[in-house]
């Protein structure tokens, strides 16, 4: 059964993130400022964080599969119709990119996060939304 408590918080907490990002960041500081850069890292890794989080409660509550990686999870929604393929290959992406903001495993590219933040913070706000009506976001 799925825990509705965990998942709205987990909602609400991308929504926050959201806010936060689009009011407090300046994104033309990013390069010049290290704290600019921390916070918008990792205000960004939080809110993709908790989009997994919330995607892999679904994922195992509703038995939709079995992931190997955090990426599957939003393709094993996708099967199950509860996200578009336009969505889920954003958030892929942006699982993959929480992924280096988490494990270094490469130095983090600016371009990719001033693109993320400036371009695709609808698509979590897009995943909320999926989530709480129980079905597909539209389409990108």
């Amino acid at each position: 059964m799925i825990d509705s408590d965990l998942v709205a918080k987990k909602l609400a907490l991308i929504e926050t993130c959201v806010h936060q990002l689009r009011t407090l960041a300046r994104p033309e500081a990013i390069r010049t400022d290290v704290r600019e850069q921390r916070f918008v890292e990792h205000t960004l890794q939080i809110a993709i964080q908790s989009a997994l989080d919330v995607a892999s409660h679904i994922v195992s509550d509703e038995r939709l599969g079995e992931p190997e990686t955090n990426r599957d999870l939003f393709d094993l929604l996708v099967r199950a119709t509860k996200l578009p393929e336009g969505l889920a290959s954003s958030l892929r992406d942006m699982a993959g990119f929480r992924n280096i903001l988490v494990h270094g495993y490469q130095e983090v590219d600016l371009g990719i996060v001033e693109d993320v933040l400036q371009n695709h913070l609808d698509d979590l706000l897009a995943f909320v939304a999926a989530v709480r009506g129980g079905g597909p976001a539209p389409s990108k």
